[in-house]
């Protein structure tokens, strides 16, 4: 989204504190309203109480690349981020088929939609999040069942197939989600399964996605369709599917 000189002007002249940003000096209603919007965009949400815009990390860095460029993209569309509405939530946890006491990993945690109802049933859960900002609102949550948050990249990550169970809603763009859930295989236990969102391009698209079909269904697993608009109150309407994924029998 291409941001106008007016905005600009208001945004190279707002106050940074932290993640906070605080405008300066009288706007026009119209004027304000534009600017809010790529404030929104670049990821701040107004605060009333901080009487400022918060943001998950630094508050000037969100906005250098705005005030260089003259464009903003947002953070959802940047990381891939789409967080896990509550009715797909309760679905994911019926299909995981959990029990008390046993290992989860959600290795695209965001802000904890997934892994926090997750950990009030009684299991443990490990989290891996890309975003320190989102990592550190699951942190912050203090559950008792989240046992580990580790900030980085999850395809990064050294295999260890210690998990009963992997739950997760990994990011879609360039068929990020087939290479997120086949790296995550490898951290499953023999007898273990994988509960996964996907985009619904692995149900149809050639090539890569061919082969992840051919691998779900070696292992006996399935891919079902989520509602149309399942995503829609976060923010995009991509249509998405459930993996359910088990380990094979050696483990992986």
């Amino acid at each position: 989204m291409k941001v106008t000189t007016d905005v600009l002007a208001v945004l190279d002249r707002a106050e940074t504190d932290g993640n906070a940003l605080r405008l300066t000096g009288q706007l026009d209603r119209k004027l304000y309203v534009a600017t809010n919007k790529v404030l929104e965009l670049a990821g701040g949400k107004w605060n009333r109480k901080a009487k400022a815009h918060l943001f998950d990390a630094d508050a000037a860095d969100a906005i250098e690349q705005v005030i260089l460029t003259g464009e903003v993209v947002s953070t959802k569309q940047q990381f891939g981020y789409f967080p896990t509405p509550a009715p797909v939530v309760e679905q994911l946890i019926d299909l995981a088929d959990l029990s008390p006491g046993m290992d989860v990993l959600e290795p695209s945690a965001g802000r904890g939609a997934i892994a926090l109802p997750i950990a009030d049933l009684g299991v443990f859960v490990e989290c891996i999040e890309l975003q320190e900002g989102n990592a550190r609102h699951i942190i912050d949550a203090d559950a008792l069942g989240i046992l580990g948050v580790t900030i980085g990249d999850f395809l990064a990550c050294d295999s260890n197939p210690e998990f009963d169970r992997i739950v997760m809603n990994p990011p879609f763009a360039k068929q990020a989600d087939i290479r997120h859930v086949q790296h995550a295989l490898n951290f499953l236990k023999p007898g273990g399964l994988l509960v996964a969102v996907m985009s619904a391009g692995v149900t149809f698209r050639s090539g890569r996605a061919e082969e992840f079909r051919k691998l779900v269904a070696d292992r006996g697993g399935s891919i079902e369709p989520l509602p149309e608009s399942a995503f829609k109150e976060s923010g995009t309407d991509v249509r998405t599917v459930v993996a359910l994924i088990p380990a094979s029998a050696a483990g992986d």
